[in-house]
């Protein structure tokens, strides 16, 4: 299993972060170490002082595909979940002034976090998803805000990577990312129902 994670996918996001929109999707991987076990807390790592949260709606994959055409990319999903992408926001600075390729921002363990329950797309038929931080909505989303949407994604990655049975794709994230510190609470909503609740210790 492989998480495929892509970036600058919400216009207003990329704003905030100073950058353009892209021609092609932008992809990242992360390792399976990434993902935080069930009912376990997100530890702060000791080697980053600035944490990022980025909620993301994630697809899984329900089977094996290759060079992927759009128009039969729906044949590929049918369960999407939320998650947090978690980014060293310090690490990745660095590495990118450097000029350096920034996976230690990302890639790291339990920089991933997926939620338990995944809702069959068919029975959603107007995707919202929001962050609550401490009580406090701090991201707000729409699957038909995407700037390149699933289908798209799946098609574009698939020309470079081979997807497989449960594979999940981290979609991007909205505007409002933030740091997290010790004793903050996140929780992730798709529409009304909480999907995940996260301590970070």
């Amino acid at each position: 299993m492989k998480i495929i994670c892509i970036g600058r996918n919400y216009l207003e996001h990329a704003k905030e972060m100073g950058k353009n929109i892209t021609k092609y999707p932008i992809f990242f991987l992360k390792p399976d170490t990434s993902l935080i076990s069930k009912k376990q807390p997100f530890f702060l790592p000791n080697f980053s002082e600035n944490i990022h949260y980025e909620a993301e709606l994630v697809y899984k994959i329900k089977k094996v595909g290759k060079s992927i055409d759009p128009v039969f990319s729906k044949d590929y999903y049918e369960k999407v979940g939320l998650g947090i992408d978690f980014t060293a926001r310090d690490l990745q600075a660095k590495c990118k002034s450097n000029g350096h390729p920034w996976e230690i921002a990302k890639s790291f363990d339990q920089s991933a976090l997926v939620s338990e329950h995944f809702f069959h797309v068919n029975s959603i038929k107007d995707l919202n998803f929001s962050l609550m931080k401490n009580g406090e909505i701090v991201q707000k989303g729409n699957a038909n805000e995407m700037v390149f949407n699933i289908d798209q994604i799946i098609s574009y990655v698939s020309k470079f990577i081979t997807l497989k049975i449960g594979d999940l794709i981290f979609t991007g994230t909205p505007s409002g990312v933030g740091s997290v510190k010790i004793g903050d609470k996140l929780e992730g909503f798709i529409n009304d129902t909480r999907v995940f609740s996260l301590n970070i210790k």
